[in-house]
């Protein structure tokens, strides 16, 4: 029988895998931080998308990949395929790590606002079920089967994409005819292809994130499986651990015009503009801005993980204290009766291990299990080794790790792009540049309103992070030419050493942004009441330049950003956007050439 597939939504590594009818429910992760006077309020950016990690060790590479799921679907639908060059080491990925480091490194935007002064002197498509006699090809060599987590994974070989094909619609995933010849470009350079699947006692509660560790030295997502399936502009971010910044080396680096930004409104139209620049001359669509780099400290470990956390004291206890103990442990928080904010996983093993019995719901049952003692299912508990065990592997192993990993690497990442499928030509590939500045996350613009009736009510100025002034006439932020350009530089980094600039808008941004305030009087001459003793727009910093080898502290953090709404929560969805066909996707990696 051939099943229907959830589309996992990691990045666009999805090759089309013939979804009927399904739908994602995107939710956002958010975080506030920065100072703000006079009531300004820092606002982060939109983190929907898709998310991965990578350690980058000396000889190996960890991708950690966060999993998307519609809550809404049935767990019998979801599966997926990875593209790899050698059988990884497969473990439980930390659903609460990636939170944390969305939350830590979120550009957020804010703007500082003075009273009125005188001036003193910033796709769709349809799957087909694949149809076999008993004549058909030799099936691929199975390097590797075994569950992982909640999942079932497959490593497969072979030379034929039909093979790889007949395979799967064999074991029930349902192909789109577009995926084989890109499964045979992968095949042609010697890859392998995992399959994974959730195991047939695993529901969508038990989604978990996944860790492949390999032999290798340089990060590679394979975007050449979403192309035939990705929607347009979709998002894609990726996190780096290592000793020093990382940048992409087959794609550009695009530095973003600030003007662009609507920091009146906190940059909301962050999205608009890094689409824009990252299509600009030059970038051409395979394009990343950098969110953050920098210290990884900032990634807070404690909601990673507890040193409270112990699986083994739930072996032989009595199902009626199971609740109890893990509120002792951290890991759910009960009040008065309600249990709420269950750790990731965590509610969903209760579900397995602990079901709730018909006619109760779980808030009762789990408030009060022993108010429900006659009506606890014993067999599905056992001793508590059963849940232990998955305790173990599910939430505390993998939240013990992700700590150590933030302990151990320095120097932390994050890149982001908004890419179509016309220009997943190219797998991007990363490499650390230990020459490059740090990037900070908070940006912070300064608005002057001006007093005086030759300004007009609500004029201001505004000064952005990189010293440039905008002068603002009626409260909204201006519109400027369509001519002026996106993107303030396109870059082509490299390994060692600043990066190589390919195209400097800098002084055609700066003499639009001349002329704009010189309609409105600004900077009034000299003996006039106008005047400011701020810098007017110099070229300097990551706005307006190019990478150095030295921090420059808050100011070059202005490089990318999206905005909403600042609720400073995080969700357990990491919201990736929804491809019509996508349900394959991987991670791969290759040495670097010498």
């Amino acid at each position: 029988m051939v099943q229907k597939f959830v589309r996992p939504q990691f990045l666009a590594l999805a090759l089309a895998c013939g979804f009927a009818g399904m739908t994602l429910a995107p939710t956002q992760a958010k975080a506030c931080g920065g100072t703000f006077c006079d009531g300004g309020q820092g606002m982060p950016v939109d983190q929907t998308g898709e998310n991965i990690l990578f350690v980058i060790d000396a000889t190996s590479i960890e991708a950690h990949i966060q999993i998307q799921y519609d809550p809404e679907t049935d767990a019998d639908n979801f599966a997926w395929l990875v593209p790899l060059t050698s059988v990884p080491e497969f473990s439980v990925g930390s659903e609460p790590l990636f939170q944390a480091l969305l939350t830590a490194t979120v550009p957020t935007y804010g703007l500082n606002s003075n009273p009125c002064m005188a001036p003193p002197p910033n796709g769709t498509g349809d799957g087909f079920s694949v149809k076999f006699d008993s004549n058909s090809p030799t099936p691929p060599d199975i390097l590797f089967q075994d569950v992982v987590g909640a999942f079932e994974v497959t490593v497969l070989s072979d030379d034929s994409a039909a093979d790889v094909m007949l395979w799967l619609g064999e074991n029930g995933y349902t192909q789109d005819p577009a995926a084989e010849p890109i499964i045979q470009e992968y095949l042609d350079e010697g890859h392998l292809f995992a399959a994974f699947k959730l195991h047939h006692e695993a529901g969508v509660s038990d989604i978990h994130p996944v860790v492949l560790r390999f032999t290798g030295d340089e990060p590679c997502v394979p975007l050449r499986l979403t192309r035939i399936a990705a929607a347009d502009n979709m998002r894609v971010r990726a996190f780096f651990l290592g000793t020093a910044r990382t940048v992409p080396t087959n794609y550009r680096h695009v530095l973003v015009n600030p003007l662009k930004l609507d920091w009146l409104n906190f940059a909301d139209n962050y999205i608009d503009v890094i689409t824009q620049a990252v299509d600009a001359f030059q970038a051409d669509g395979r394009a990343f801005v950098t969110e953050y780099a920098g210290d990884a400290g900032v990634v807070q470990t404690a909601g990673v993980y507890q040193a409270e956390w112990n699986a083994e004291v739930f072996v032989g206890l009595s199902p009626v204290e199971v609740v109890d103990t893990l509120v002792t442990q951290g890991l759910a928080n009960c009040f008065e009766g309600q249990c709420f904010n269950f750790f990731p996983l965590v509610e969903g093993l209760l579900h397995t291990h602990l079901p709730v019995p018909d006619g109760l719901t779980a808030e009762d049952f789990y408030g009060c299990l022993s108010c429900f003692e006659d009506q606890i299912d014993l067999e599905a508990w056992g001793d508590g080794s059963g849940f232990a065990n998955d305790l173990g592997e599910r939430v505390v192993a993998p939240g013990l790790h992700a700590a150590t990993l933030l302990q151990t690497w320095p120097y932390l990442t994050r890149l982001f792009t908004t890419i179509s499928g016309h220009e997943m030509t190219e797998d991007p590939m990363f490499q650390q540049n230990p020459s490059l500045a740090d990037i900070a996350n908070i940006r912070t613009a300064t608005q002057d309103f001006l007093c005086g009736d030759e300004w007009g009510a609500n004029a201001s100025v505004v000064t952005l992070p990189d010293g440039r002034e905008v002068f603002v006439p009626d409260g909204s932020w201006p519109e400027f030419p369509d001519e002026m350009p996106w993107a303030l530089e396109v870059q082509q980094t490299v390994l060692d050493g600043a990066p190589q600039v390919l195209v400097d808008h800098a002084p055609i941004i700066d003499d639009m942004l001349a002329a704009h305030n010189a309609a409105y009087g600004w900077p009034p001459e000299e003996g006039t009441t106008g005047g400011t003793g701020t810098t007017t727009g110099e070229p300097g910093g990551p706005w307006s330049g190019s990478d150095s080898g030295t921090s420059t502290g808050d100011a070059t953090a202005g490089q990318t950003m999206d905005s909403s709404g600042c609720g400073c929560r995080t969700t357990t969805g990491w919201a990736w956007p929804a491809w019509a066909l996508a349900g394959f996707w991987g991670v791969m990696w290759r040495r670097r050439r010498s």
